[in-house]
């Protein structure tokens, strides 16, 4: 018996089709989202991987629909799924795979019920997103979207009962995880005409969205960088804390994300300009390393 199949006979998923829904979500997160799939397999107990995979699934299927193809599009297909997703949890009954197993996972989690319910509530930001004036605008969008998207996860690695602390430092772990991803994408989302570094912080480094779009690298743009993944850094160290809060089968896929975010800001602050023509990876052997600590933690946690 494979790995997969034990970790949905230890979750008490054993209906053929719910099976089969699990195993849809699980191909796609493998295929779209491969490290963490890969992390998740190292680091979850058997009885939480399945539903950490349909609610990543769920997360990365919205996002899909929220930024990819023309807005009006976009809107029409977020508007379905929406609907879809309220009447299944109305109704405790869905017709699609993804859906399906997300509800299993809620009936399994409760607590996702109120995340899940901000998430949906809050997630049109995406669609309105079109680049950042202020640094406030930045933080809205972190507040809006970026945090319900996370605690679709987050929720399921965090405590029964949250006093506020274990919320704020995630929303202090996907401040940094934000940023770092708005700089390291720059040549994915310069082509669209939308940047999600502040037209301020540009101007401080005598910068403009034309000329990055035209690819002049300069020495502003290396201090961008810099500055940028700076502030992203000092984010996911204090995001160190959070582990700690998380219920103990959680703590070690935390650390190594945060671990392997840490080590992605030093790729794409070596990448600096480079960043014009394409995005940066953590280094395997850091990344290994990184798992094999986790897988260390693990072992004195459960």
């Amino acid at each position: 018996m494979s790995a997969w199949k034990r970790a949905l006979d230890a979750a008490g998923i054993r209906e053929p089709e719910l099976r089969s829904d699990y195993d849809a979500q699980r191909r796609l997160v493998a295929r779209e989202r491969r490290s963490s799939y890969l992390a998740a397999r190292v680091l979850l107990p058997r009885p939480m991987l399945p539903h950490v995979m349909a609610a990543t699934a769920v997360m990365h299927h919205g996002d899909d629909l929220l930024d990819t193809g023309p807005k009006h599009l976009r809107v029409a297909a977020w508007a379905s799924w929406e609907q879809r997703v309220r009447e299944a949890l109305e109704k405790g009954v869905a017709d699609d795979p993804p859906i399906r197993a997300f509800l299993h996972t809620v009936t399994a989690y409760p607590r996702l019920w109120e995340v899940t319910e901000e998430y949906l509530a809050t997630a049109t930001a995406e669609l309105e997103f079109t680049g950042f004036t202020t640094e406030a605008d930045f933080q809205a969008y972190v507040d809006a979207y970026s945090l319900p998207a996370y605690l679709l996860v987050g929720t399921l690695l965090g405590p029964e009962t949250d006093d506020g602390r274990y919320r704020a430092l995630s929303r202090t772990l996907i401040e940094g995880s934000q940023r770092l991803d708005f700089v390291n994408d720059l040549a994915e989302d310069l082509p669209e005409g939308r940047l999600g570094i502040p037209d301020e912080t540009l101007r401080r480094y005598s910068l403009t969205l034309e000329d990055l779009t035209a690819g002049r690298a300069s020495p502003g743009l290396r201090d961008l960088v810099h500055d940028q993944v700076d502030t992203a850094r000092t984010a996911l160290k204090a995001a160190r804390e959070l582990p700690a809060l998380a219920a103990p089968p959680g703590r070690a896929l935390l650390s190594a994300v945060i671990e392997i975010e840490l080590l992605t800001a030093d790729a794409v602050s070596a990448r600096g300009t480079g960043l014009l023509h394409g995005s940066a990876s953590p280094p395997l052997p850091g990344t290994l390393k990184v798992l094999r600590n986790a897988r260390r933690l693990r072992r004195t946690t459960s």
